[in-house]
């Protein structure tokens, strides 16, 4: 059975910082590509960040880039997303997912995840 772990979510000031983690387990086969994707109250979910496997290839949304940073460390099954200067349209559920795809079209993050965290919450408020 797949299971996630995420943690790091919580509540800032706008321009603070965040780091979120995502330990996975229970994978029985490999998955491509592994991210974090995020949905605002009333908004369809958006991707917002992703790493292949081979953890060099990186995908940003435009809205993170020069902001956000993933990076994944195998021995540990566990993706990182590094947020910095944090802005209020930043606030959602931050999900992370694992599955087959991810690429970038026109400044979108798009993808193809099979499996899914719970979700950990990131409010950025003054």
């Amino acid at each position: 059975q797949v299971h996630f772990v995420e943690s790091g979510g919580g509540s800032v000031q706008p321009g603070g910082s965040l780091r979120l983690a995502c330990t996975t387990s229970g994978f029985a086969s490999d998955y491509e590509a592994i991210g974090w994707f995020r949905q605002a109250p009333g908004k369809e979910r958006e991707g917002v960040s992703c790493i292949d496997t081979d953890d060099v290839t990186t995908y940003y949304t435009d809205s993170v880039k020069g902001r956000f940073t993933i990076s994944r460390d195998s021995a540990k099954n566990t993706v990182y997303l590094q947020m910095n200067d944090l802005k209020p349209e930043d606030t959602a559920v931050y999900y992370c997912a694992a599955g087959g795809y991810c690429t970038v079209v026109g400044g979108k993050l798009l993808y193809g995840m099979n499996y899914w965290g719970q979700g950990t919450q990131v409010t950025v408020s003054s």
